[in-house]
């Protein structure tokens, strides 16, 4: 079956019966889930396995040290050649989660710029998200470029220039068009 490439954000460590239920479907249609080891709502989503269970879970950890691996699970492990243990570092495992994945099953508090990054990643890839962005309380599926612009339009001036200085937002956003265009 798929890879499907977990991701959410930190301030997110709840699951409500929408999100359960997705991820129940991943269950059934037997995906490996590959997850990262973060607090917050990679956490939870481990919790959420591990209590069903689930085996084929592949957790993403830096240089091998898991900060959380609930389920015991097999881990990846991406080597940061010492770098310092800030943005970037972490980065690192996510956009291998990305090269790994098929797709990607994102949860979104609207303001986390590295579950933002990952969406990102993931299109640039030429590959799909389902985001759901919690203080919504929806899924939206992010299928290219301008999804993703859709999804962030009722975000301040203040949030996307913010987004713009950690991630690169609308460099991003045209490259991932441009390849999408082929050009």
């Amino acid at each position: 079956m798929s890879n499907v490439f977990f991701g959410g954000s930190r301030s997110l460590g709840r699951l409500n019966p929408a999100i359960r239920t997705r991820l129940h479907n991943l269950i059934t249609n037997k995906h490996t889930v590959l997850i990262g080891d973060a607090k917050g709502a990679d956490k939870a989503v481990q919790s959420f396995f591990a209590d069903e269970g689930y085996k084929d879970v592949i957790v993403y950890c830096m240089d091998g040290k898991c900060r959380n691996n609930v389920g015991s699970w097999q881990v990846r492990a991406v080597e940061s050649s010492g770098r310092k243990k800030d943005f970037a570092y972490f980065a690192m495992k996510d956009a291998q989660m990305s090269l790994d994945a098929d797709y990607g099953f994102m949860i979104w508090d609207g303001e986390s710029k590295g579950t933002l990054n990952n969406v990102l990643n993931l299109i640039q890839q030429n590959k799909y998200a389902l985001v759901y962005i919690s203080p919504k309380k929806e899924f939206i599926p992010i299928r290219s470029a301008n999804d993703v612009l859709s999804m962030i339009s009722n975000h301040s001036s203040e949030i996307l220039e913010y987004f713009n200085n950690k991630i690169k937002l609308e460099t991003r956003v045209a490259s991932a068009n441009q390849s999408i265009l082929g050009f």
